[in-house]
């Protein structure tokens, strides 16, 4: 299996504090895996030392062939064109349509020919059931819709890697097991690896998957959770 994340004996920090020690993680192309701990106890440092925000300033660490160590801030954005990274809250940019928020960050990262955005902004869409909701305006749309964009856009660039920070966390349960299948189906679809941080137990419960935990400063491998 090709490790898209390796994590040797790294410290993470977050605004000159140690919060993670010691972290050692590898995931595999393909891989699905749930990062659950307390608020306050490093799962969005690591996920944002994973996408280049924070630096790497110890350790060994390679996403997606990139060496953290190497990282600067000329180099982030070729990072994170190899990442999908999907939020809570959307982020989505409000003054504009769907289709238009997903031809923004296609032109952001260097796409030039109009055709082959039109093509690739209709594939992500179809692939997250919006086949027809390009028009929309972000506000037109449910929270499960907007999450569906999110998705979609994390798509654009068919990424190795999706870092998704609780994203069901504003959603219904309901939503919540829609747009969980949906991001199994795209991490089986696409073999691409997923790392989601999340409180919500329920989806860990209903859609087991490798759990890892930060507890007290330190990442610790869980035991699989089963849906008995």
């Amino acid at each position: 299996m090709t490790p898209i994340v390796e994590l040797k004996n790294v410290n993470i920090y977050q605004s000159g504090n140690l919060v993670l020690s010691n972290v050692n993680l590898s995931v595999n192309q393909g891989e699905f895996v749930y990062l659950i701990g307390k608020t306050g106890t490093g799962k969005s440092s690591l996920l944002k030392t994973l996408y280049g925000e924070l630096p790497l300033t110890s350790g060994e660490g390679h996403v997606a062939g990139f060496n953290l160590q190497d990282m600067d801030w000329k180099k982030v954005p070729f990072l994170r064109r190899s990442l999908g990274v999907v939020f809570q809250d959307f982020q989505l940019l409000t003054d504009r349509s769907v289709y238009d928020n997903l031809k923004f960050v296609l032109k952001a990262t260097g796409w030039k020919d109009e055709n082959l955005m039109d093509e690739k902004i209709n594939d992500v869409l179809n692939k997250v059931g919006l086949k027809s909701k390009g028009f929309k305006m972000p506000f037109e749309m449910s929270g499960g819709e907007q999450q569906r964009v999110d998705l979609a856009r994390a798509l654009l660039n068919s990424p190795k890697l999706i870092l998704a920070d609780e994203p069901t966390g504003n959603l219904d349960p309901e939503t919540s097991d829609e747009i969980m299948s949906l991001l199994m189906q795209v991490s089986k679809d696409y073999n691409t690896a997923v790392v989601m941080a999340t409180h919500d137990f329920a989806v860990i419960k209903n859609f087991p998957a490798r759990t890892i935990k930060t507890e007290g400063g330190r990442l610790w491998e869980e035991a699989p959770a089963t849906t008995a």
